[in-house]
């Protein structure tokens, strides 16, 4: 499995890729739960007129260090594990003047909204913006392309391929190897995908990526930059284990 111009990137917290005018920003990269080497997962991307903002764990408290406010925002979770929604919390503390609009699996809507209500946290109808959860259906109008999928995990889960200023960038999620993977990755600019497993390792009833499957599903899919991130807090224990060559 052989593709010399794969570029393969190991993200850390607060790292940023730029690919032409858009900018990619790593807030959190862990998975699990936080430790030294960062927060989980939260990925923020910026375009020209908005924000996509992917998972909210305790990574997101940085949102407000590089975030446009100015600008429409767009939050997708990719699934309902602590992980990647207990930064919701943390909602109350940002000004998204424009509002904030969440979306998530079709059918997740009540779970995530019992979540965002006051037995838990600031409830949504009293943040200092707008904000709605919305259920994905192909009848969205967004300022980009979106195309999402289901993988392969232990609970629903989605993969994301946004179209923005030309350019792809996918984020693929907690997952095993599965062709909707493949599918959305299909030619991107940046694919981003969860790291959860050391090298070697596979567990099927636990369904995530290795390095080795991550950088399969870049070259069966074309990618062309591959960045790793959800590094599984009990296995990258410093940020040494993440120079990974393969």
């Amino acid at each position: 499995m052989e593709n010399k111009d794969l570029k393969l990137i190991s993200a850390y917290d607060e790292m940023e890729i730029e690919e032409s005018e858009i900018k990619v920003f790593f807030l959190g990269t862990n998975g699990w739960y936080d430790t030294e080497t960062g927060n989980t997962i939260c990925t923020l991307i910026k375009g020209k007129d908005f924000n996509i903002i992917i998972d909210a764990g305790f990574g997101i408290r940085r949102l407000d260090k590089y975030c446009d406010f100015n600008k429409s925002s767009y939050l997708f979770i990719s699934h309902l594990h602590l992980d990647h929604i207990c930064g919701l919390h943390l909602l109350a503390k940002f000004n998204f003047k424009k509002g904030l609009d969440i979306f998530i699996k079709n059918g997740l809507r009540n779970k995530l909204s019992r979540i965002l209500s006051s037995d838990y946290t600031v409830p949504i109808k009293k943040l200092n913006y707008k904000s709605k959860i919305i259920e994905l259906n192909n009848n969205l109008k967004l300022p980009f392309k979106l195309k999402y999928l289901p993988l392969k995990h232990s609970v629903p889960t989605l993969g994301f391929r946004f179209e923005i200023q030309g350019k792809i960038i996918t984020f693929i999620s907690d997952t095993g190897y599965c062709k909707n993977a493949i599918d959305l990755a299909k030619d991107s600019d940046i694919l981003i995908t969860e790291c959860s497993y050391l090298v070697g390792e596979i567990n099927d009833n636990w369904p995530h990526l290795n390095p080795e499957i991550a950088k399969r599903i870049a070259i069966e899919s074309n990618s062309k930059k591959l960045v790793l991130t959800h590094f599984a807090a009990d296995k990258y224990t410093d940020l040494k284990q993440r120079e990974i060559k393969i």
